[in-house]
């Protein structure tokens, strides 16, 4: 198996939704991006397989050492082998991929945030710096493109920390503020319980509203002229934001269930996306 075919099997059997953003790119590209996925795929496992945190902690060192290496043109993991050509001309930096690696541990040293800068922060590293890697790849020629790209990655990780609410509490992760969960006088054991009230509802609401600001804030951000390069995290922007809105239909019921789009659908996002130039998406998000 080739360090492509590697990426390519990581991501394609990873179900996500971002794989639907790599199939319209042109080759090159593709694999870039696929490799960049598949990169942030190896780290997130780490945390996600590993029961023991100093086994984990291990583990992402050894990732850290392979990114050094991947700098010094010595790649060694068929994930770095993959990256090693796209390092210049995709804007692929190590600072951003080791950003990443310290997203995964934030989540080994924290389980709760106690505010929305806190979680903020958190979301940057996890999917904020995501979105700047992965503008990399597809092309830009305006800076301003890079903080549509954070704040679009952001808006992802909001839309994802909604949707797992009951999910991550049962993993031992709460990560809606605490001060919010006080301000809507929600307990931690309410979500662990799996029990809905109106008061969990507004919580949810509150959220809802902070990721529909990051989602216009971003489409606010990308500059005319990299609007058609970045279709495909625009097409990625069209699935997260009908994941919302089918979560906000179902009136947050999130703590039983984990709410997704059909396959057919995405790809229907996507495609209809791609087909249009992102235009009317980012008018429909700008606008609110």
């Amino acid at each position: 198996m080739t360090p492509d075919e590697y990426c390519q099997e990581k991501a394609a059997k990873s179900g996500s939704s971002f794989y639907y953003s790599f199939l319209f790119l042109p080759p090159e590209r593709r694999r870039a991006i696929t490799a960049l996925y598949a990169f942030c795929r190896e780290v997130d496992d780490v945390v996600d397989e590993c029961s023991d945190a100093s086994v984990a902690r291990i583990k992402l060192a050894w990732w850290r050492t392979q990114v050094d290496q991947l700098f010094a043109g010595q790649a060694e993991h068929p994930v770095a082998q993959a990256l090693l050509p796209h390092l210049a001309s995709c804007d692929i930096t190590r600072e951003r991929m080791l950003a990443v690696i310290d997203g995964m541990e934030m989540d080994l040293d924290q389980t709760r945030y106690l505010d929305w800068p806190g979680l903020r922060k958190y979301c940057w590293h996890a999917a904020g710096v995501v979105g700047e890697l992965s503008a990399g790849v597809f092309g830009y020629t305006d800076p301003r493109t890079m903080e549509y790209a954070g704040k679009l990655g952001l808006a992802f990780q909001l839309t994802n920390i909604i949707r797992d609410v009951g999910d991550d509490a049962r993993r031992g992760r709460i990560y809606i503020p605490v001060n919010e969960l006080q301000q809507f006088d929600v307990k931690a054991a309410e979500i662990l319980n799996g029990a809905y009230s109106d008061r969990f509802t507004a919580l949810m609401k509150f959220q809802t509203e902070r990721a529909r600001q990051l989602y216009q804030e971003a489409a606010q951000s990308l500059p005319e002229a990299d609007r058609r390069a970045q279709r495909p995290g625009l097409m990625m922007a069209a699935i997260y934001h009908a994941l919302l809105d089918e979560i906000e239909r179902d009136n947050w019921q999130v703590l039983h269930q984990r709410i997704s789009l059909t396959p057919l659908r995405k790809f229907w996002l996507a495609w209809k996306t791609w087909v249009s130039g992102g235009r009317g998406l980012v008018r429909r998000l700008a606008k609110r």
